[in-house]
């Protein structure tokens, strides 16, 4: 078997989709993106692509290890999430060419079903705590909300009570049987990171993400000794040596996206050296279909997986959503707040390659806002 094309496709609401196809009429699929630089990493495909048609799609280490290492400049956001759309895509022709699921090449599963969590929206206290309502009317038991808005490097009492009161309010409306996860997005500095989650410990979140902007990875040993409450990182960080120094720092999660840290191939391993450290895997996955498959399969072999972040509803996807571009979107069954064991061959799915078309042909120029504080200064959204 031989790899004779590689296509990419922008679709709504802000992702990438690639189809690998062969000649034997087997075609994989991936989702290779970076959010907000959609047409770039298409681009960097596109670059790929000069070396893998023609190859044998079944050596996806090789492959792996070539398209990573083969320019002299490595790593980064683009070629990592490049890589990891290829590496998703080759990994779907193998399952299906052997008719098995991605999880039995990667050792069976461990699992039966994979416990999700959803996100919720509002900044408001009493909307957040709706949103968070409806959530668990549908059979959710976990979701994750924001922390705050922007914020400087040291923040007033009112800001940080307007942070605390927000999850106290879903915690009062959703009860103790109920957890909730609470994104930082990076907007904290580590003094405030710190005040915060001290002050977020009576309401026990089932853990805070990515207090800290990765450039500040260094500093999570400190966030981790001053607080009770679980720390969870990881969505920017793009290889198992970004993941080297982080894990044994004290976090209690390793968030690696599926679709930025290398695929398949690459987050198995960081999951690995996780589980080494103590430390949960929790992929990171606020994108398209392709991409929760795939975090997915990664969760059934993985001993240390604890929980799936879907997109589904997710207040990013205006246009389409999670489903809209599969054939069956049965194979994705939310019941209990868990996802059943994937059983059909590769990713487990068959995406609606027509729709896909349809989709692309509007494409979509995604960009994420750009956030200034009241003086004028840039502040991370």
């Amino acid at each position: 078997m031989k790899i004779v094309g590689l296509e990419t496709f922008l679709v709504a609401p802000r992702w990438c989709f690639l189809a690998v196809t062969t000649d034997e009429g087997i075609t994989g699929w991936g989702e290779p993106v970076v959010e907000g630089r959609a047409a770039t990493v298409a681009t960097a495909v596109a670059e790929l692509a000069e070396y893998l048609v023609g190859q044998d799609p079944f050596r996806i280490e090789d492959h792996w290890q070539v398209l990573t290492k083969g320019g002299f400049y490595r790593g980064g956001a683009i070629l990592a999430s490049a890589v990891a759309g290829v590496d998703q895509a080759l990994w779907d022709i193998k399952g299906k060419a052997l008719g098995v699921p991605v999880h039995d090449l990667l050792g069976g599963p461990v699992r039966d079903r994979m416990r999700s969590y959803c996100w919720v929206a509002g900044d408001d206290p009493t909307e957040a705590a709706e949103h968070a309502l409806e959530k668990k009317a549908q059979g959710f038991d976990a979701i994750k909300m924001n922390g705050s808005g922007s914020m400087r490097a040291l923040e007033s009492k009112r800001e940080i009570d307007a942070m605390v009161e927000r999850v106290a309010a879903v915690r009062a409306a959703v009860g103790d049987d109920f957890d909730i996860a609470v994104d930082f997005h990076g907007r904290t500095s580590a003094a405030v990171a710190r005040e915060v989650c001290r002050l977020l410990e009576p309401l026990h979140p089932f853990f805070v993400e990515e207090p800290l902007v990765p450039e500040q990875t260094a500093d999570y040993a400190a966030i981790c000794a001053s607080t009770t409450v679980p720390i969870a990182t990881g969505e920017r960080l793009y290889s198992r040596w970004d993941f080297r120094d982080v894990l044994g720092s004290g976090i209690a999660v390793a968030q690696p996206d599926l679709s930025h840290a290398g695929g398949i191939s690459e987050c198995r391993r960081i999951a690995a050296m996780a589980e080494v450290h103590g430390v949960a895997l929790a992929p990171h996955c606020p994108l398209g279909p392709i991409a929760f498959a795939s975090c997915l399969q990664v969760d059934f072999a993985t001993p240390n997986a604890l929980i799936q972040e879907t997109s589904l509803g997710i207040h990013y996807n205006q246009g389409s959503d999670l489903l809209d571009y599969l054939v069956d979107a049965s194979v994705f069954e939310f019941r209990d707040s868990s996802v059943a064991l994937l059983t059909g061959p590769g990713l487990g799915i068959e995406v609606d390659e027509a729709a896909v078309r349809r989709a692309a042909e509007v494409g979509h120029d995604w960009r994420n806002p750009i956030w200034r504080h009241p003086d004028g200064s840039f502040a991370e959204w």
